[in-house]
Formats: C-alpha cells, structure tokens, sequence
C-alpha cells in the first residue's frame, strides 16, 4: 500500500463511519456516494489504511497491503449495487473488514488455483499433514472462531465420500475467521488489537498453508476455475 505520506496513528472507526455504511445501505447511487465522499475517505478508509499499515510488517510476508476500492465490479454480476457497503483490505494471506455489521479479522487462502488445489488435497489426505491440518482447524474452531471457503457438495474426483478429513478434502479454498459486532471500542486502538489477536491466532493454519500449499505457478488468466 504506497501513499504519498504515511497514514496517522490508527485510533479505530469514528461512529461517522458506521453511519456512512448505514448510509450506502440505504441508498447505493452515485449521488449519494458523491455526496459523503468525505467522510467516507476520512472515516472509513483513512483509519483502514492506518491499521494494515501497522499491521502489514509483522503480517505482510514481503508484500504490500491492498485496501480495495470501495467501487464493486457489476459487468457479471446479477446485482447491479454500485458501491461494497463495506470496506476490506488484505495484508499478505490476511484479511480485515469493516461495515455496519462491525468487524471481521479472516486469514488463508479464499480462492485455489488448480494448481493449489491439487496440492492442497494431496497434503490434507495425507496421514501426517493431513492430520496436522485436521488439528489446527479443531484448535481454530475450539477458539469459538469459524472455518470458511467455497466447498464441493461431495467428495471430489479420486477420494472417497468416507475418508476420515473428506469435511477438509472438499474445500476448494480454507481460511478462518473471527466476527465482533460494533461495539465502542470498535472507534479505538483497541480495534487493531482484536485484528492483531485473531490472525496470530490463525498464523499456525497460515503457516502450514504457505508449506504444503504455496502459492500458484499458472498465469494470472490461468489461475480461475
């Protein structure tokens, strides 16, 4: 993430930022958005960009955190809403987002390539990664966080419906992630501390991720199923 200066101390959401995504919510136009453009760029995406900027050299692994832009990508897409009703960026393989829902603090691979894919079933079947796997995800879940990521309905090509990690075997992509509701201190420090938590909470499952899995060798135009 490149700025022409770096961005304050961050110091959490302002209560003006969840009325802004109140706001979009209601009315998803342009005039709108034109309208509060301001506060969004003070309130929302300001302090966002604050905290990845924090954040990103402990969790960035070499790579620059992405703040998405608050525009959505309509030209496939049923809904023709023009704006995200919510603000995210990513730091390395974590992610953060804030709406009027509050807070959620994820991490892992959202989307495999074919090429991930193929290794990430080879280790997850296997006896000692996959039994690994099985482990970090159950501590995960112990932990009162969720596991998440686009799964087949059965087993996929090759693996039996009765392998022991066939829950695991069917994601076609695995992360993890912790959900607060908007709350006070949502408009603190605190804010970064909760985010900060969750994904060393989750750097175990990251790490083995980074190991067996790695990122994809294909093309760019390659890499969507």
């Amino acid at each position: 993430m490149s700025s022409a200066q770096p961005p304050a101390a961050f110091a959490g959401w302002p209560s003006e930022a969840i009325a802004w995504f109140e706001g979009i919510e209601a009315d998803n136009s342009r005039a709108w958005f034109q309208a509060n453009r301001d506060t969004y760029d003070r309130c929302v995406r300001a302090p966002l960009e604050a905290l990845v900027a924090e954040l990103e050299p402990s969790f960035g692994g070499g790579r620059e955190a992405k703040v998405f832009r608050p525009n959505r990508d309509v030209r496939f897409s049923a809904d023709k809403s023009l704006y995200k009703t919510w603000a995210a960026a990513v730091v390395g393989a974590y992610y953060v987002q804030v709406s009027a829902n509050g807070l959620v603090a994820g991490g892992g691979y959202h989307h495999m390539a074919s090429d991930q894919l193929e290794r990430y079933r080879k280790a997850a079947g296997a006896e000692a990664s996959g039994t690994e796997l099985a482990g970090l995800v159950d501590a995960i879940e112990r932990d009162e966080a969720e596991i998440g990521g686009d799964q087949l309905r059965s087993a996929p090509r090759g693996w039996s419906r009765d392998h022991p990690r066939i829950r695991l075997l069917r994601h076609k992509g695995l992360t993890a992630y912790r959900t607060w509701p908007p709350e006070p201190w949502l408009a603190t420090a605190a804010a970064r501390d909760r985010v900060e938590s969750a994904w060393r909470g989750f750097q175990p499952l990251l790490d083995w991720l980074e190991r067996e899995v790695g990122p994809s060798q294909l093309p760019e135009d390659q890499r969507r199923r």
